[in-house]
Protein backbone atom coordinates (compact mmCIF):
# COMPACT_ATOMS: atom_id res chain seq x y z
CA UNK A 1 0.00 0.00 0.00
CA UNK A 2 1.37 3.26 -0.73
CA UNK A 3 1.43 6.01 1.78
CA UNK A 4 1.27 10.26 0.96
CA UNK A 5 1.70 12.16 4.02
CA UNK A 6 0.79 16.09 2.95
CA UNK A 7 -0.45 17.64 -0.19
CA UNK A 8 0.60 19.55 -3.19
CA UNK A 9 4.17 20.44 -3.26
CA UNK A 10 5.00 19.42 0.33
CA UNK A 11 3.67 16.30 -0.25
CA UNK A 12 6.20 13.43 0.69
CA UNK A 13 5.83 9.57 -0.58
CA UNK A 14 6.61 7.16 1.93
CA UNK A 15 6.43 3.76 -0.49
CA UNK A 16 5.03 0.79 -0.38
CA UNK A 17 4.79 -1.46 2.57
CA UNK A 18 6.31 -4.93 2.32
CA UNK A 19 4.98 -8.37 2.91
CA UNK A 20 8.02 -10.57 4.09
CA UNK A 21 7.61 -14.65 4.69
CA UNK A 22 10.12 -15.02 7.81
CA UNK A 23 10.39 -18.80 7.37
CA UNK A 24 9.38 -21.41 7.17
CA UNK A 25 12.60 -23.41 8.40
CA UNK A 26 13.68 -26.26 6.25
CA UNK A 27 11.34 -29.45 6.84
CA UNK A 28 14.38 -32.11 7.89
CA UNK A 29 14.16 -29.14 11.15
CA UNK A 30 12.18 -29.89 14.16
CA UNK A 31 9.36 -27.92 13.37
CA UNK A 32 8.65 -25.15 11.51
CA UNK A 33 6.45 -22.01 10.96
CA UNK A 34 6.13 -18.71 9.44
CA UNK A 35 5.84 -15.44 10.15
CA UNK A 36 4.27 -13.17 7.56
CA UNK A 37 5.68 -9.65 8.20
CA UNK A 38 3.87 -6.46 7.08
CA UNK A 39 7.25 -4.09 6.71
CA UNK A 40 6.97 -0.06 6.47
CA UNK A 41 10.08 1.95 4.13
CA UNK A 42 11.62 2.53 7.92
CA UNK A 43 11.62 -1.23 8.72
CA UNK A 44 9.14 -1.15 10.88
CA UNK A 45 6.59 -4.04 11.17
CA UNK A 46 3.20 -2.99 11.21
CA UNK A 47 1.55 -6.57 10.90
CA UNK A 48 2.35 -9.42 11.78
CA UNK A 49 0.64 -13.51 11.46
CA UNK A 50 2.33 -16.64 12.51
CA UNK A 51 1.18 -19.30 9.98
CA UNK A 52 1.61 -22.78 11.75
CA UNK A 53 1.04 -26.20 10.64
CA UNK A 54 3.73 -26.92 8.17
CA UNK A 55 5.00 -30.20 9.69
CA UNK A 56 1.75 -31.64 11.74
CA UNK A 57 2.42 -34.56 13.05
CA UNK A 58 -1.34 -35.98 14.11
CA UNK A 59 -0.07 -36.77 17.76
CA UNK A 60 -3.46 -37.20 18.69
CA UNK A 61 -5.15 -39.78 16.32
CA UNK A 62 -2.05 -41.81 16.73
CA UNK A 63 -2.61 -41.79 20.95
CA UNK A 64 -5.96 -43.36 19.79
CA UNK A 65 -5.72 -46.29 18.52
CA UNK A 66 -2.49 -47.31 21.41
CA UNK A 67 -3.41 -48.41 24.58
CA UNK A 68 -3.00 -46.58 27.57
CA UNK A 69 1.04 -47.26 28.04
CA UNK A 70 1.72 -46.53 24.72
CA UNK A 71 0.12 -43.22 24.86
CA UNK A 72 3.23 -42.44 27.05
CA UNK A 73 5.74 -43.12 24.26
CA UNK A 74 4.22 -40.76 22.46
CA UNK A 75 2.90 -38.26 24.64
CA UNK A 76 6.63 -36.36 25.40
CA UNK A 77 7.67 -36.00 22.12
CA UNK A 78 5.56 -32.86 21.06
CA UNK A 79 7.46 -30.64 23.30
CA UNK A 80 11.07 -31.85 23.82
CA UNK A 81 12.23 -29.75 26.05
CA UNK A 82 8.80 -30.66 28.43
CA UNK A 83 9.12 -33.95 28.36
CA UNK A 84 8.92 -35.12 31.63
CA UNK A 85 6.19 -33.05 32.16
CA UNK A 86 3.89 -33.89 28.84
CA UNK A 87 4.11 -37.60 30.37
CA UNK A 88 2.97 -36.61 33.32
CA UNK A 89 -0.14 -34.80 32.01
CA UNK A 90 -0.95 -38.39 30.39
CA UNK A 91 -0.60 -40.18 32.97
CA UNK A 92 -2.80 -38.44 35.68
CA UNK A 93 -5.55 -38.26 33.17
CA UNK A 94 -5.62 -42.16 33.21
CA UNK A 95 -4.53 -42.53 37.03
CA UNK A 96 -7.51 -39.95 37.97
CA UNK A 97 -9.81 -41.87 35.31
CA UNK A 98 -9.12 -44.85 36.82
CA UNK A 99 -9.12 -44.15 40.85
CA UNK A 100 -5.15 -44.69 40.93
CA UNK A 101 -3.41 -43.83 44.23
CA UNK A 102 -0.02 -42.64 43.40
CA UNK A 103 2.47 -43.21 46.40
CA UNK A 104 3.80 -40.32 48.03
CA UNK A 105 7.71 -40.73 47.21
CA UNK A 106 6.47 -40.91 43.46
CA UNK A 107 4.61 -38.06 44.24
CA UNK A 108 7.69 -36.27 45.08
CA UNK A 109 9.96 -37.15 42.39
CA UNK A 110 7.68 -36.03 39.95
CA UNK A 111 7.64 -32.52 41.49
CA UNK A 112 11.49 -32.72 41.93
CA UNK A 113 11.82 -34.31 38.19
CA UNK A 114 9.03 -31.45 36.74
CA UNK A 115 11.89 -28.81 38.40
CA UNK A 116 14.68 -30.12 37.02
CA UNK A 117 12.93 -30.52 33.51
CA UNK A 118 11.76 -26.71 34.00
CA UNK A 119 15.55 -25.68 34.51
CA UNK A 120 16.93 -26.73 31.61
CA UNK A 121 14.38 -26.37 29.32
CA UNK A 122 14.53 -22.55 30.36
CA UNK A 123 18.50 -22.57 30.25
CA UNK A 124 17.86 -23.29 26.87
CA UNK A 125 16.19 -20.86 25.60
CA UNK A 126 18.32 -18.66 28.38
CA UNK A 127 22.19 -19.67 26.90
CA UNK A 128 21.84 -17.55 23.61
CA UNK A 129 20.54 -14.39 25.72
CA UNK A 130 22.36 -14.67 29.12
CA UNK A 131 25.14 -16.96 28.77
CA UNK A 132 23.66 -19.02 30.99
CA UNK A 133 25.63 -22.38 32.10
CA UNK A 134 25.76 -25.74 33.69
CA UNK A 135 22.32 -26.78 31.69
CA UNK A 136 24.57 -30.32 30.81
CA UNK A 137 25.09 -31.14 34.56
CA UNK A 138 21.18 -30.81 35.00
CA UNK A 139 20.46 -33.24 31.91
CA UNK A 140 23.09 -35.46 32.89
CA UNK A 141 21.26 -36.20 36.40
CA UNK A 142 17.53 -36.58 34.35
CA UNK A 143 19.30 -39.00 32.18
CA UNK A 144 21.09 -40.97 34.93
CA UNK A 145 17.44 -41.33 36.45
CA UNK A 146 15.77 -42.18 33.62
CA UNK A 147 17.96 -43.27 30.89
CA UNK A 148 17.12 -41.09 28.13
CA UNK A 149 18.76 -37.68 27.26
CA UNK A 150 15.61 -35.87 25.29
CA UNK A 151 12.58 -38.30 25.29
CA UNK A 152 12.76 -39.71 29.45
CA UNK A 153 10.05 -42.19 29.56
CA UNK A 154 10.00 -42.43 33.34
CA UNK A 155 7.09 -41.69 33.99
CA UNK A 156 4.25 -44.49 34.32
CA UNK A 157 0.64 -44.68 35.10
CA UNK A 158 0.23 -44.80 38.79
CA UNK A 159 4.36 -43.54 39.65
CA UNK A 160 7.71 -43.86 37.78
CA UNK A 161 9.24 -46.54 36.12
CA UNK A 162 11.68 -47.38 38.66
CA UNK A 163 13.23 -45.66 41.84
CA UNK A 164 16.62 -43.38 41.13
CA UNK A 165 19.48 -44.37 41.52
CA UNK A 166 21.87 -44.96 44.63
CA UNK A 167 23.89 -41.84 45.45
CA UNK A 168 21.52 -39.82 42.52
CA UNK A 169 20.27 -37.60 45.53
CA UNK A 170 23.63 -36.08 46.56
CA UNK A 171 24.50 -35.46 42.14
CA UNK A 172 21.32 -33.81 41.98
CA UNK A 173 22.49 -30.91 44.80
CA UNK A 174 25.48 -30.54 42.81
CA UNK A 175 24.50 -30.15 40.14
CA UNK A 176 21.87 -27.80 41.47
CA UNK A 177 24.67 -25.71 42.94
CA UNK A 178 26.56 -25.49 39.42
CA UNK A 179 23.34 -23.81 37.56
CA UNK A 180 24.07 -20.44 36.77
CA UNK A 181 21.26 -18.57 34.39
CA UNK A 182 23.83 -15.48 33.49
CA UNK A 183 22.92 -11.73 33.32
CA UNK A 184 20.39 -10.53 31.52
CA UNK A 185 21.13 -8.45 28.88
CA UNK A 186 20.56 -4.43 28.58
CA UNK A 187 18.81 -3.08 25.55
CA UNK A 188 15.71 -5.29 25.98
CA UNK A 189 13.14 -2.66 27.60
CA UNK A 190 10.57 -1.17 25.50
CA UNK A 191 11.07 -4.48 22.97
CA UNK A 192 7.98 -6.47 21.79
CA UNK A 193 5.61 -5.69 24.22
CA UNK A 194 2.58 -8.06 24.97
CA UNK A 195 -0.22 -6.27 27.12
CA UNK A 196 -1.87 -8.52 29.83
CA UNK A 197 -5.21 -7.94 28.29
CA UNK A 198 -3.71 -9.70 24.59
CA UNK A 199 -2.28 -11.92 26.97
CA UNK A 200 -5.08 -13.14 28.27
CA UNK A 201 -7.21 -13.10 25.02
CA UNK A 202 -4.59 -15.13 23.18
CA UNK A 203 -4.22 -17.61 26.18
CA UNK A 204 -1.16 -17.48 26.54
CA UNK A 205 0.36 -18.85 29.59
CA UNK A 206 3.98 -19.86 31.04
CA UNK A 207 6.72 -17.42 32.08
CA UNK A 208 5.46 -15.75 29.00
CA UNK A 209 1.72 -14.49 30.40
CA UNK A 210 3.53 -13.76 33.67
CA UNK A 211 5.83 -11.29 32.15
CA UNK A 212 2.22 -9.56 31.36
CA UNK A 213 0.84 -9.55 34.34
CA UNK A 214 -1.01 -13.25 33.93
CA UNK A 215 -0.75 -14.65 37.60
CA UNK A 216 -1.57 -17.95 37.05
CA UNK A 217 0.71 -20.98 38.09
CA UNK A 218 -0.35 -24.56 38.46
CA UNK A 219 1.47 -24.86 41.13
CA UNK A 220 0.25 -22.62 43.22
CA UNK A 221 -3.03 -22.62 41.89
CA UNK A 222 -4.17 -26.42 41.37
CA UNK A 223 -0.93 -28.02 42.87
CA UNK A 224 -0.24 -32.01 42.36
CA UNK A 225 0.20 -33.92 45.79
CA UNK A 226 4.09 -32.90 45.19
CA UNK A 227 3.96 -29.20 45.29
CA UNK A 228 1.60 -29.45 48.21
CA UNK A 229 3.02 -27.47 50.44
CA UNK A 230 6.17 -25.86 49.00
CA UNK A 231 5.06 -22.84 48.67
CA UNK A 232 5.55 -21.61 45.19
CA UNK A 233 5.36 -18.22 44.40
CA UNK A 234 5.09 -17.11 40.69
CA UNK A 235 7.36 -15.10 38.96
CA UNK A 236 4.91 -12.46 37.73
CA UNK A 237 6.24 -8.94 36.06
CA UNK A 238 3.49 -5.99 34.88
CA UNK A 239 6.04 -5.15 31.80
CA UNK A 240 5.33 -7.60 29.39
CA UNK A 241 8.30 -6.64 26.97
CA UNK A 242 11.46 -8.71 26.23
CA UNK A 243 13.19 -7.55 29.20
CA UNK A 244 10.51 -9.01 30.67
CA UNK A 245 10.37 -11.85 29.78
CA UNK A 246 13.93 -12.60 30.03
CA UNK A 247 13.94 -12.11 33.53
CA UNK A 248 11.03 -13.78 34.18
CA UNK A 249 13.07 -17.25 32.73
CA UNK A 250 16.10 -16.04 34.57
CA UNK A 251 14.24 -15.62 38.03
CA UNK A 252 12.12 -19.11 37.43
CA UNK A 253 15.50 -21.30 37.03
CA UNK A 254 16.31 -19.59 40.29
CA UNK A 255 13.15 -20.68 41.72
CA UNK A 256 13.35 -23.97 40.17
CA UNK A 257 16.44 -24.56 42.23
CA UNK A 258 15.27 -23.87 45.10
CA UNK A 259 12.14 -25.73 44.78
CA UNK A 260 14.07 -28.45 43.52
CA UNK A 261 16.07 -28.47 46.99
CA UNK A 262 12.60 -28.73 48.92
CA UNK A 263 11.46 -31.68 47.21
CA UNK A 264 14.95 -33.32 47.91
CA UNK A 265 14.95 -32.63 51.99
CA UNK A 266 11.53 -33.93 51.86
CA UNK A 267 11.66 -36.77 49.45
CA UNK A 268 10.47 -39.81 51.82
CA UNK A 269 11.61 -43.58 51.28
CA UNK A 270 8.61 -46.00 50.19
CA UNK A 271 7.70 -47.71 46.52
CA UNK A 272 7.46 -45.35 43.23
CA UNK A 273 4.77 -47.30 41.28
CA UNK A 274 1.43 -49.56 42.07
CA UNK A 275 0.95 -52.88 40.18
CA UNK A 276 -0.91 -52.42 37.35
CA UNK A 277 -3.07 -55.03 36.15
CA UNK A 278 -2.26 -56.90 32.29
CA UNK A 279 -4.71 -54.29 30.94
CA UNK A 280 -5.37 -50.76 31.83
CA UNK A 281 -8.77 -49.70 30.88
CA UNK A 282 -10.12 -46.52 32.16
CA UNK A 283 -13.97 -46.65 32.56
CA UNK A 284 -16.44 -44.35 30.31
CA UNK A 285 -16.42 -41.10 30.59
CA UNK A 286 -14.26 -38.16 30.57
CA UNK A 287 -11.30 -35.98 32.54
CA UNK A 288 -9.22 -33.01 32.09
CA UNK A 289 -5.48 -32.81 33.94
CA UNK A 290 -3.32 -30.08 33.44
CA UNK A 291 0.23 -29.34 34.48
CA UNK A 292 2.45 -26.19 34.53
CA UNK A 293 5.11 -27.20 31.91
CA UNK A 294 8.43 -25.26 31.49
CA UNK A 295 6.40 -22.95 28.87
CA UNK A 296 2.92 -22.87 30.43
CA UNK A 297 -0.42 -24.72 30.53
CA UNK A 298 -0.20 -28.16 29.26
CA UNK A 299 -3.18 -29.85 29.50
CA UNK A 300 -5.23 -33.18 28.51
CA UNK A 301 -8.12 -34.22 27.95
CA UNK A 302 -9.27 -38.11 27.72
CA UNK A 303 -12.35 -39.59 26.71
CA UNK A 304 -12.77 -43.04 27.43
CA UNK A 305 -15.91 -45.44 26.27
CA UNK A 306 -13.98 -47.96 28.68
CA UNK A 307 -11.44 -49.86 26.28
CA UNK A 308 -7.73 -50.19 26.66
CA UNK A 309 -6.83 -47.34 24.05
CA UNK A 310 -8.48 -43.83 24.40
CA UNK A 311 -11.69 -42.56 22.46
CA UNK A 312 -10.17 -39.27 22.27
CA UNK A 313 -7.00 -38.09 23.94
CA UNK A 314 -7.08 -33.80 22.78
CA UNK A 315 -3.55 -31.75 24.05
CA UNK A 316 -3.84 -28.42 24.95
CA UNK A 317 -0.41 -27.06 23.92
CA UNK A 318 1.30 -23.88 25.01
CA UNK A 319 3.52 -22.91 22.60
CA UNK A 320 -0.08 -23.36 20.21
CA UNK A 321 -1.28 -20.30 22.18
CA UNK A 322 1.21 -18.79 23.03
CA UNK A 323 2.70 -18.20 19.21
CA UNK A 324 -0.79 -16.49 18.30
CA UNK A 325 0.42 -13.57 20.32
CA UNK A 326 2.76 -12.75 18.02
CA UNK A 327 0.46 -11.07 15.88
CA UNK A 328 -0.20 -8.53 18.76
CA UNK A 329 3.11 -7.73 20.17
CA UNK A 330 5.30 -7.61 17.20
CA UNK A 331 4.00 -4.62 15.12
CA UNK A 332 5.76 -1.51 15.97
CA UNK A 333 9.07 -3.64 16.35
CA UNK A 334 11.98 -2.19 14.06
CA UNK A 335 13.33 -5.09 11.82
CA UNK A 336 16.50 -5.10 13.38
CA UNK A 337 15.29 -5.94 16.88
CA UNK A 338 13.46 -8.82 15.76
CA UNK A 339 16.32 -10.89 16.89
CA UNK A 340 16.26 -10.27 20.02
CA UNK A 341 12.22 -9.74 20.76
CA UNK A 342 12.13 -13.54 19.15
CA UNK A 343 14.75 -14.87 21.31
CA UNK A 344 12.52 -13.65 24.34
CA UNK A 345 9.20 -15.34 23.45
CA UNK A 346 10.21 -19.20 23.78
CA UNK A 347 7.96 -21.75 21.92
CA UNK A 348 8.72 -24.84 20.70
CA UNK A 349 7.63 -25.81 17.04
CA UNK A 350 6.71 -29.44 17.85
CA UNK A 351 4.50 -28.11 20.52
CA UNK A 352 2.43 -26.22 17.92
CA UNK A 353 2.51 -29.24 15.34
CA UNK A 354 1.30 -31.56 17.88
Amino acid sequence: MEITVGVGAGARHLGVDRVVDLGPLHPSAHGAYRLRLTVRDDEVITAAEPLVGHLHRGAEKLFEVRDYRQVLTLANRHDWLAAFCNELAVALAVERMTGMEVPPRAQVLRALLCELNRVMAHLVFLTPLTGARDRDAVQAVLEEASGGRIHFMFNRIGGLREDVPAGWVDRVREALAAVDPGEVPGGLAGLGVLSGDDALAFGVTGPIGRASGVDFDLRRDDPLPGYEGLGVRPVVRSEGDALARVRCLVDEVRQSVELARRCLDRLPGGPVNVRLPKAIKAPEGSVYTWVEAPLGTSGVHLASRGEKTPWRLKLRTPSFNNVQALSALLPGTRVADLPAVLGSFAVVVGDIDK
